[in-house]
């Protein structure tokens, strides 16, 4: 197993090193990475091959459409000058908080029901708009609003995970899940923001005053379109969307759910928000239409490639036997609390999905919860709070979130290292400290 561990390391070095120091493309970098790693393990080439397509298949298969479909919105958005008229909107309503905050509460509440992923493909270009019209360091925005994603992602249901992890450890309580879950990633999306804001404050070209925002704002005013119908396209996705997740609680399907449930699943949400994006140019200008068509299926091209090859490298590293490995942890009763955090943030760390993290290490405890001092709905919610901070630390190469943040936002691969895996360090890093110190209190009283 430690032979393992070391093999992706020396294949994330390989990332590094190859993005950052050779400055090879990433395409390259990362057709090579999961060829190599499998060499390291020893699996034979024809067979690593066919798990490189599985996994590239199945990354393409998940999110191909989201990223499409979210580009294509992002396109008419910026060139319809809508996304002027959002951050107009809300350079106004938040003009007392620091930017970055402002978009790491923006992606907090949009993140609880939307998937992270899809949520930062329809934002990042309004992060960009805001980016120029204020001279603020787009680097910043991106963590801020990466972070301000990620947090309740993993800690809040109606997400994926923690609806996974609540099953998987037999909780009845879901509001008193959602309830803390929602009070831990606040706190954390707070961290992101900090974070995100001394990444603004430490960049030297950083120019926003007072005068420059008063200034924009004048600018961005005039000839601009309706708030109103600029923010429907972002808005009626994430509705839907939520709509779905609301959905998940209800045992009966019939017609009309049936109808519901199609129209909520994220690629029909956000073709939905493409089709009336549309209306931005007015449905007549046919031209304006097949041009940013056109656009974003070029701009989505190499985003779609460089994320599905992340996706073949997950799909070998599975050949290791993590959840073994993770099994063997919990020997190691004393720990109490750490040991749902541990298993998580390894398997995080390992194999890239924060969802995959929070079903596996939860189903892995689960028999061993009273041997760890976690019984009951209190110890259960401690648990899940637990893994669902471990499966945030870190997102770096392996993980698809990381591509899409780096490549929506134009960072090279040191950057992204620098700001976004960084970033989910300090989020996971300050949860843990937090969870820990909370469960302490609880067992003392």
């Amino acid at each position: 197993m430690i032979f393992s561990i070391l093999s992706i390391f020396l294949t994330i070095i390989w990332i590094i090193i190859g993005t950052s120091y050779k400055k090879f493309h990433p395409f390259l970098v990362l057709l090579v990475a999961p060829f190599l790693l499998a060499i390291l393990l020893n699996i034979p080439l024809m067979d690593a091959l066919e798990q490189i397509k599985e996994g590239f298949g199945k990354i393409i298969q998940n999110i191909g459409l989201l990223i499409l479909f979210g580009t294509i919105i992002g396109i008419v958005l910026g060139e319809s000058k809508a996304t002027l008229s959002i951050a107009n909107w809300i350079l106004k309503r938040l003009k007392r908080l620091p930017l970055a905050y402002s978009i790491s509460f923006i992606g907090y509440l949009v993140s609880i029901p939307v998937f992270c992923d899809a949520a930062f493909v329809i934002l990042s270009q309004l992060n960009k708009t805001l980016s120029q019209q204020t001279k603020t360091p787009l680097a910043g925005l991106a963590v801020a609003l990466s972070t301000g994603l990620f947090a309740p992602h993993v800690l809040i249901p109606p997400t994926p995970g923690p609806l996974a992890a609540a099953a998987n450890l037999n909780l009845d309580n879901i509001i008193l899940l959602i309830v803390s879950g929602g009070a831990l990633a606040f706190i954390l999306i707070l961290v992101g923001g900090a974070y995100g804001n001394y990444l603004i404050n430490k960049n030297p070209k950083k120019t926003i005053k007072t005068e420059l925002k008063n200034k924009t704002k004048q600018q961005i005013i005039q000839n601009l379109p309706n708030f109103k119908v600029s923010i429907i396209p972002i808005i009626f996705p994430i509705f839907l969307m939520c709509l779905g997740g609301l959905l998940t609680f209800l045992q009966k399907d019939f017609t009309g759910i049936s109808i519901i449930r199609f129209l909520s699943s994220p690629s029909i949400a956000l073709l939905i928000g493409m089709i009336l994006s549309f209306r931005l140019f007015g449905m007549s200008k046919l031209s304006l239409i097949s041009n940013a068509v056109t656009k974003g299926i070029e701009k989505s091209a190499p985003i779609l490639i460089i994320t599905g090859l992340g996706g073949a490298l997950g799909s070998v590293i599975q050949n290791i036997p993590l959840q073994d490995y993770a099994a063997n942890i919990t020997s190691y009763e004393s720990l109490g609390i750490l040991i749902p955090f541990a298993m998580a943030a390894l398997l995080k760390t390992a194999q890239g999905s924060s969802t995959v993290a929070i079903i596996t290490a939860s189903s892995i405890i689960f028999p061993v919860m009273p041997m760890l001092g976690l019984e009951g709905e209190i110890g259960k919610i401690w648990a899940i709070l637990a893994i669902g901070v471990g499966s945030m630390t870190v997102s770096h190469a392996n993980d698809s979130y990381f591509w899409i943040v780096s490549q929506m936002s134009d960072m090279d691969i040191k950057t992204a290292y620098k700001t976004h895996t960084l970033g989910t360090l300090y989020q996971g890093t300050v949860g843990l400290v937090i969870v820990f110190i909370g469960y302490s209190i609880w067992k003392f009283i």
